[in-house]
């Protein structure tokens, strides 16, 4: 979508953006925009090593228990299911005492 913007495209964002900002007021911007594509970046960057390193240290040992099983000395987690009432939402709801 943005590489079909040319100079003169930029251009004329750069002057829009002049009109209603000021000429005060960009500098600010535009150090805030960059500090937030930094950080963008960096957090891209931690997250793509961990899980680089996630892959690197997973090993094909049938030893090893797999990330889904609990291992021994661990209790595994069991999950409850949950009942529906059923009828009308009048029904279901509770009375109010007047």
């Amino acid at each position: 979508m943005l590489g079909n913007i040319g100079w003169s495209g930029l251009v004329l964002i750069l002057i829009a953006l002049l009109l209603v900002f000021g000429p005060s007021k960009l500098p600010e911007i535009g150090k805030a925009f960059g500090r937030s594509l930094r950080e963008f970046r960096n957090a891209t960057k931690e997250m793509t090593d961990d899980v680089a390193g996630a892959v690197r240290g997973h090993s094909n040992d049938p030893s090893s228990p797999s990330p889904g099983t609990a291992s021994s000395g661990t209790a595994a987690a069991t999950v409850e299911p949950i009942v529906l009432q059923e009828g009308t939402p009048e029904e279901t709801r509770p009375s109010q005492a007047e």
